[in-house]
């Protein structure tokens, strides 16, 4: 059995609304788009799981450490520049979206 999330409600919100974003990239993007959302999923999932296990979790805390992941991820050459840049759009997007 799995522990209840200890993360405030609007934080769980805030996940499932991102989750459901790239979810939709998914069964809607192009082959592009789908490899941008794929990549940033693998560590927006990493993230935000144990984040939810947090009683202080924050969109704020979210978007840091996302950013974070994906700097040392792009310092070890992971994607070309274009997709990088491509990569931090989309969450950019997405983390945005989440805090309305």
């Amino acid at each position: 059995m799995q522990p209840s999330p200890l993360a405030d409600q609007s934080f769980i919100d805030a996940v499932m609304h991102i989750e459901n974003q790239l979810d939709n990239v998914v069964d809607h993007g192009s082959d592009d788009e789908l490899f941008i959302a794929s990549y940033l999923q693998g560590h927006f999932a990493v993230i935000s799981r144990p984040l939810e296990m947090e009683q202080n979790a924050t969109i704020d805390l979210l978007d840091a450490t996302v950013k974070e992941s994906l700097q040392q991820a792009f310092d070890n050459n992971e994607l070309e520049a274009d997709d990088q840049k491509k990569v931090t759009a989309l969450w950019q997007q997405l983390v945005n979206g989440a805090r309305r």
